[in-house]
């Protein structure tokens, strides 16, 4: 008998079985990070529902633990992009179709006993949510002197010997007002703060490139997100909408508007409340956790708006750049340049830097929550990119990037995260506007 063919069969059988089960662990391992890493956001969902509100988000007062800085680097520098405060909504087209609908159904009778006191509070604040249209929130000038604040408390080096600041400013009000906030802020930390506020088309290419007074005229690709040719493997979810319509009116026969529209008008209604100070409002319709159950849904066409136009900030991201180096070059004397813009410029100037993975492009729908989170370009969302010195006579800067006040990642290589080498983040992004400017 050949024991030797024998001993080496059963070996390469168990060599087999082993290889097998090692790649079955293999495959769990990677499904449990997968959803470790899928449940993350959720999680977060869990525990604050009102991210779920995505862009209408409004900022918190919070000031998460900051890694030190490696031995012997000091803060010199930052540079920041904000969006505006709190606000009413944007269109007055809301107050008004919602002002219309709800006098037809109460005159009617067609509201629900919730309708009922829905209506009675909402037209009570009629006059006020018409003429606030647009217009920055208490809440919304108080979010950016927090953010003022924590930045100059977080960041002392920076601002202690005072110094020049340059800000500038989208031309709509809210922002405008945002930036004063903002700026009276740090001129309270520290007097010998020196400022100079602007809103002015020709510092538009800074903080708003789009806009159409802008003098220079760009034209940049657009983009479209892998996750939408996969779009049917996400069904959609209109069932909120129509809950929210049916818990507002016993029936909407003959009354203005289709249901989609209006409950998504009423949705919208219902993000924007807490900015302006009118929680309670439409107590009995809708809840937090109800909006959170869809959040997934809204966040994959959030991705989607911001995505598109990514390139379309790469001016954004060049001033970034250039007044950097006119600070490193010793051209420019400024500790800090602000910008105070939109979401519609933040969130896509995320895309284009990748924060936290934010370009990763998933053709999975499932995925992009994964990588982007619409509560990230909420109300005063802002980023910062701190700039830091080594000793004395060395010429190595290091970077960080703040996002909302956290640390973020960026697809920059680097050997101490959260830092980054200036010269490898110039040379990154300069590459990357390069290769996407028509």
């Amino acid at each position: 008998m050949n024991y030797s063919f024998f001993f080496f069969t059963f070996v390469a059988i168990i060599l087999h079985i082993m290889k097998k089960l090692f790649s079955v662990l293999f495959m769990v391992l990677v499904a449990s990070a997968a959803w470790a890493q899928g449940s993350a956001a959720i999680d977060e969902l869990k525990t604050d529902p009102r991210k779920a509100y995505g862009t209408d988000y409004p900022y918190q007062f919070v000031n998460p633990q900051l890694t030190k800085a490696p031995k012997g680097y000091k803060p010199f520098y930052i540079s920041h992009y904000g969006r505006h405060g709190s606000r009413y909504y944007w269109n007055a087209m809301l107050y008004q179709e919602l002002a219309n609908l709800l006098s037809k159904a109460h005159e009617r009778g067609q509201l629900t006993k919730e309708g009922e006191a829905f209506y009675e509070k909402f037209m009570a604040a009629k006059e006020e949510l018409q003429t606030g249209v647009s217009e920055l929130s208490d809440l919304g000038w108080e979010q950016h002197q927090y953010i003022a604040r924590t930045m100059y408390n977080n960041f002392p080096e920076v601002f202690k010997k005072g110094g020049n600041v340059l800000a500038i400013s989208s031309l709509t009000g809210r922002c405008v007002l945002s930036m004063s906030s903002f700026c009276q802020e740090l001129v309270q930390c520290n007097p010998k703060i020196e400022i100079r506020e602007q809103s002015s088309r020709f510092t538009l290419d800074g903080v708003v490139p789009s806009d159409r007074q802008n003098p220079v005229k760009h034209s940049f690709p657009k983009a479209t997100p892998r996750w939408e040719q996969n779009r049917d493997k996400f069904p959609t979810d209109e069932s909120l909408r129509d809950k929210i319509v049916k818990r507002t009116f016993t029936s909407t026969d003959s009354l203005p508007g289709n249901l989609h529209h209006i409950g998504s008008n009423l949705i919208n209604l219902y993000t924007s409340l807490p900015s302006i100070g009118h929680e309670g409002m439409m107590a009995g319709l809708v809840t937090d956790e109800e909006i959170a159950a869809q959040w997934e849904q809204s966040n994959l066409g959030s991705y989607s708006w911001v995505f598109g136009p990514q390139y379309e900030m790469i001016p954004i991201l060049e001033d970034i750049i250039k007044k950097a180096d006119a600070v490193l070059s010793g051209q420019s004397d400024h500790i800090a340049d602000l910008r105070f813009g939109h979401d519609t410029c933040l969130g896509p100037l995320t895309v284009l830097m990748g924060l936290n993975g934010a370009d990763k492009d998933p053709e999975d729908p499932y995925d992009v929550k994964n990588c982007y989170q619409n509560w990230q370009t909420g109300k005063a969302s802002n980023l910062q990119l701190v700039f830091y010195r080594g000793k004395k006579g060395s010429d190595d800067i290091l970077v960080k990037c703040l996002l909302n006040g956290r640390e973020a990642s960026l697809p920059v290589s680097t050997t101490q995260y959260p830092y980054y080498r200036w010269a490898d983040f110039r040379d990154f992004y300069t590459a990357r506007c390069n290769k996407n400017k028509n």
